[in-house]
């Protein structure tokens, strides 16, 4: 097993690994699978306090191609809508259903989104880039089956 696991290095480890290409995906729908959830805590902006947030880590691909987007979900009472979003695209919620989220079960889920390009500014380095940014995540579709099918 040519598996590696994570884990601290120490001072005189050796190194080899190369940074990742960074991809920019094109807008558009995606289907998408969720890789990693954090806790975290915002420290609070302009109209929302600080408080709890999810990073959620969802990978897209296209053929070949694939790329993963940090998704943060505050954990505030004016954005229940953003986490009902999300627990529905991944099918651990109904539309108009009341749950405890379980976050410990979301890493695996899988789900469709839009996805856009966020273009961003770095003034002290004198930098610009852009990154994708989930945009909207769609309700997770019920496989229904005519008659006979199984």
């Amino acid at each position: 097993m040519n598996e590696k696991t994570e884990r601290a290095l120490d001072w005189e480890d050796e190194i080899e690994q190369d940074s990742a290409e960074f991809t920019v995906f094109p807008e558009g729908d995606y289907d998408f699978e969720v890789t990693g959830f954090e806790r975290a805590r915002y420290q609070g902006g302009e109209k929302i306090p600080p408080c709890n947030k999810a990073i959620i880590k969802v990978k897209i691909k296209d053929g070949e191609k694939s790329t993963t987007i940090n998704h943060n979900l505050l954990l505030y009472s004016t954005l229940e809508w953003r986490l009902s979003e999300f627990f529905v695209s991944i099918g651990m919620k109904k539309k108009g259903e009341k749950v405890a989220p379980k976050w410990g079960n979301v890493i695996g889920s899988t789900g469709r989104a839009k996805i856009g390009i966020r273009k961003w500014e770095n003034k002290e380095k004198g930098t610009s880039g852009e990154s994708n940014e989930v945009l909207k995540l769609y309700p997770k579709e019920q496989k229904t089956f005519r008659a006979g099918e199984f």
